[in-house]
């Protein structure tokens, strides 16, 4: 390349050699060496480095997901006993009495209290944290906290646990959850839809609303005017069926979601992913509480307790353990159910 041609790049940024030379200084002059043909190379030719070298590990670390734990929002969660509590007695009062005709020496009449005490068994779960000094070095090589990375991990499981006996109890003994305690009312069946079936998928906006207001229907039947429209109150259904709020009407654009705060202003809705069941979507509405007693608890003994960290020759290990009473549907009357939706 011409001088004038470079001095025209470089005024434009670009710089660039006069020139590209293969041979080693003092080649060029060396008569002896003809140089018709590259030496051999003794080495394999490669692009240089390592490919590792050029390879980014990305410091922040993105966790799987996992379904949320969201049981404990359905009703109040609450600790009994601790973890040597094996059984709970949950005791439920009946006021009794009788009145007869006035007599000034009538001494006829009286009043009374009727216990009874619902039994329940806790269920004590445990998990074990273990890791070696090696395999804990060779994965801080990345730069990740192995260590910490176990502990979330321990936290979560028992956490998932625990939320799991919260809907489903435990098997084999008296502990039962928010989705099968026999005690529930029987499921009512959701309104037949136009378009037919009873899906909201095919619903309309205001058949969707029917829905919601036959559980409402359904626990005024079952609570004989305890309960009104500004009762506090939870619908719990499953968030595969929660968008269809958003289906709006055909006239006035109102949604369902709208419709339900205008008519239920006190109403808090929760969507809680194993409402998805084998047998269909499923809805429950509770009622939160009647004259200061909540209708249900979610109850544990023990939401995480840590034991001591044991070292090894070569390692640590560590137990954690938690223990749930399942749920406490203490009046199952202030419960309404509907599947199918």
């Amino acid at each position: 390349m011409r001088e004038d041609q470079l001095k025209v790049l470089e005024a434009r940024g670009i710089v660039v050699p006069p020139y590209a030379e293969y041979l080693q200084e003092g080649w060029r002059t060396n008569p002896a060496l003809a140089l018709d043909a590259q030496p051999t190379m003794i080495t394999t030719g490669n692009i240089g480095v390592p490919a590792y070298l050029a390879n980014l590990l990305d410091p922040k670390v993105i966790r799987v997901l996992t379904s949320p734990v969201k049981a404990a929002e359905v009703c109040t969660e609450v600790k009994k006993g601790d973890w040597t509590t094996v059984t709970a007695q949950f005791p439920m009062v009946e006021s009794t009495g009788e009145v007869v005709a006035y007599g000034d020496f009538n001494n006829d009449g009286n009043v009374g209290s009727n216990y009874n005490w619902v039994p329940r068994q806790s269920y004590h779960f445990q998990t074990v944290t273990q890791y070696g000094d090696r395999e804990t070095e060779m994965v801080g090589l990345a730069q990740i906290n192995y260590v910490s990375d176990l502990n979330f991990s321990s936290t979560l499981l028992l956490s998932k646990f625990l939320n799991q006996t919260y809907l489903y109890g435990v098997m084999g003994i008296n502990n039962v959850g928010l989705l099968n305690d026999p005690a529930l009312p029987a499921a009512v069946a959701p309104t037949t839809k136009s378009a037919g079936g009873t899906t909201w998928a095919v619903a309309k906006a205001v058949e969707i609303f029917n829905d919601i207001m036959l559980l409402y229907i359904t626990l005024q039947t079952q609570l004989l005017g305890h309960i009104d429209r500004d009762t506090k109150m939870t619908l719990v259904l499953d968030p595969i069926v929660e968008p269809y709020f958003g289906k709006v009407t055909e006239y006035t654009l109102a949604s369902v979601r709208q419709a339900i705060k205008e008519n239920w202003p006190s109403l808090k809705i929760v969507t809680v992913p194993e409402y998805n069941t084998a047998a269909g979507h499923l809805m429950q509405l509770y009622v939160d509480e009647i004259d200061g007693d909540a209708t249900a608890w979610v109850a544990f003994t023990e939401k995480m307790r840590a034991g001591r960290t044991i070292p090894e020759l070569s390692s640590f290990k560590q137990k954690k353990l938690g223990g749930s009473f399942g749920a406490i549907i203490r009046r199952p009357v202030a419960v309404a159910q509907m599947i199918g939706m």
